[in-house]
């Protein structure tokens, strides 16, 4: 049985867990070879040897998105490995929510780098690969809060910014058969939202009953619906698609 994504390369950031690793394991189950990286040295092990276990093909690497010869190095491993780089997500996020006034400099500057600095590295690195082969998906991963949202000046600012990101790329890299996209999550249950439930000081199935009362479909999201849209902009045939952002939160997003 032949795979969406047989004989394509997928680079997935922060992709050991929640989310990221959700994006990697339908990449991998649909017949791509996947590389992956995270600075959580023992999620990576763990992922990887759970991927391999399953069969698939992929390669991993402890690495930071915040530093540019690191992410180089990781694309080029990649490539050296699968002979192509045809799928990059950039996924890897973190949070440090506060109100304005409580926030930061180091909060804000944290958030700034590894959304924004992070995802112009890693699409810096891979669009001389995809250039060259004439073919590319780029698919940023944004979110609702770049809508604005209390207590995430930091977040929202910098999930806004991969927007624009996004849509800059799809102008200046369509022309080589590469489209850039943005998959924009909801409530999602990963250990990121465990972290706002923390920080917030509830227990997380209040938190996930407080966000369904307002998502309306009904239910919470998880890692498998953002990889299933990001899937859908990663796909060959989705070539027509190009600087868009869809929201997967289980309603309208304006």
């Amino acid at each position: 049985m032949s795979g969406r994504f047989d004989g394509k390369v997928a680079f997935v950031t922060g992709g050991s867990r929640g989310i990221g690793k959700g994006i990697v394991e339908l990449f991998a189950s649909e017949g791509a070879k996947v590389a992956f990286i995270d600075v959580n040295e023992e999620a990576v092990h763990e992922t990887t040897k759970e991927l391999r276990e399953k069969g698939y093909n992929v390669f991993s690497k402890v690495a930071s998105v915040v530093e540019a010869d690191q992410m180089a190095d990781a694309m080029e491993e990649t490539y050296n490995n699968f002979g192509s780089l045809d799928i990059l997500v950039n996924n890897a996020g973190v949070i440090r929510d506060n109100l304005l006034f409580k926030m930061t400099d180091d909060d804000w500057q944290l958030v700034m780098d590894v959304h924004l600095k992070g995802s112009f590295n890693a699409a810096r690195a891979a669009q001389k690969y995809m250039v060259e082969n004439r073919y590319g998906r780029i698919i940023n991963i944004s979110s609702t809060s770049a809508l604005g949202n209390r207590g995430q000046a930091n977040y929202a600012t910098a999930k806004s910014g991969l927007q624009g990101f996004t849509k800059t790329l799809a102008i200046e890299l369509g022309k080589y058969g590469i489209t850039a996209n943005s998959v924009a999550p909801g409530f999602i249950e990963t250990d990121m939202t465990k972290e706002t439930a923390r920080r917030l000081g509830i227990s997380f199935e209040d938190l996930i009953q407080a966000s369904v009362s307002k998502i309306p479909v009904g239910r919470s999201g998880k890692p498998s619906d953002i990889a299933n849209a990001v899937a859908f902009f990663a796909d060959e045939k989705s070539s027509f698609i190009n600087g868009q952002i869809i929201y997967v939160a289980g309603g309208p997003k304006n």
